[in-house]
């Protein structure tokens, strides 16, 4: 893509999230809150982009009728708040997967490996509201697989994590990430989480947490292999 160190006039006159989104529009690319769209940033827009949504969020403090100019605390806050989302909490949909070094499966590893529980943070598309929780994996390699290290589990879940979503499709995603990265005979994905849409608002229960899975290959077909991942795991303990 061209750089865009140097914009043209149209350009400079556009949001630079009009740039984006015409961008995308223009490639039939879907842009939904957990697509990741890091192939569709330029080199600086992303750092435009903050500019852009701090000064939006500083109109969204003004129609909260909060004072944003004599409360010592929310002078930045419309600042903090673009950082935040940008940089942290939704930096899956903004930058390109973490690299990972695939090794060939030279022994011909055959047994159930279990990684886990990582710690995961995601929001909730519906409320923008935290969903934090542990994810178990389990994979059953055969000797074509690839093998990877065990911090990188750590970073792919981060990354597809790091997006406004629902945890019955975040899991999914990192299902078929795994599949495409390591290429098992099975996969399985079990995530734990507690959603604070539930928490802070609405039915504000502070006890019920979520619970789903997903299950590929041999995982799927197999009920003995299901059963021994998962009395592993023992999500209860």
């Amino acid at each position: 893509m061209n750089d865009t160190a140097n914009p043209s006039p149209e350009q400079g006159s556009q949001p630079v999230s009009a740039r984006i989104r015409a961008r995308l529009a223009q490639a039939r690319q879907r842009f939904h809150a957990n697509d990741n769209i890091s192939a569709y940033l330029e080199p600086g827009e992303l750092d435009a982009l903050l500019d852009e949504v701090a000064g939006k969020m500083r109109g969204v403090l003004e129609s909260l009728v909060i004072d944003t100019e004599s409360d010592h605390n929310t002078q930045d806050t419309a600042r903090r708040v673009a950082k935040m989302y940008l940089n942290e909490v939704f930096r899956g949909r903004y930058v390109p997967a973490p690299s990972v070094t695939e090794f060939p499966n030279a022994e011909r590893l055959n047994e159930l490996m279990i990684v886990g529980p990582i710690t995961v943070r995601s929001a909730c598309s519906h409320h923008m509201c935290p969903i934090l929780g542990r994810l178990w994996i389990g994979i059953m390699p055969n000797e074509h697989s690839n093998l990877i290290g065990l911090s990188k589990y750590s970073r792919l879940a981060e990354w597809i994590m790091s997006r406004p979503q629902i945890q019955e499709e975040a899991i999914t995603q990192m299902a078929d990430l795994l599949i495409n990265k390591v290429s098992p005979d099975g996969l399985a994905v079990v995530m734990e989480a507690d959603h604070l849409c539930m928490q802070w608002r609405g039915v504000r229960d502070n006890e019920t947490k979520m619970v789903n899975s997903v299950m590929r290959g041999s995982f799927l077909k197999d009920a003995n292999l299901r059963r021994e991942f998962l009395s592993l795991i023992n999500i209860n303990k």
